[in-house]
């Protein structure tokens, strides 16, 4: 019984673990898309600017 709670433990645990790292990527991923989508609209603005 006492591995069986252990090992419960241990499993629930990872998976919380798990989930931080997992929400912590995709924060990451999030802010490096804000970032391209920011330099294109930044080159867009350029381009627009030079073609006038």
């Amino acid at each position: 019984m006492k591995l069986k709670a252990m090992f419960a433990c241990l499993l629930g645990m990872f998976v919380l673990v798990g989930c931080n790292t997992v929400g912590g990527f995709g924060k990451d991923v999030q802010k490096a898309g804000q970032g391209v989508s920011h330099a294109a609209d930044k080159a867009s603005h350029e381009i627009k600017k030079a073609v006038k």
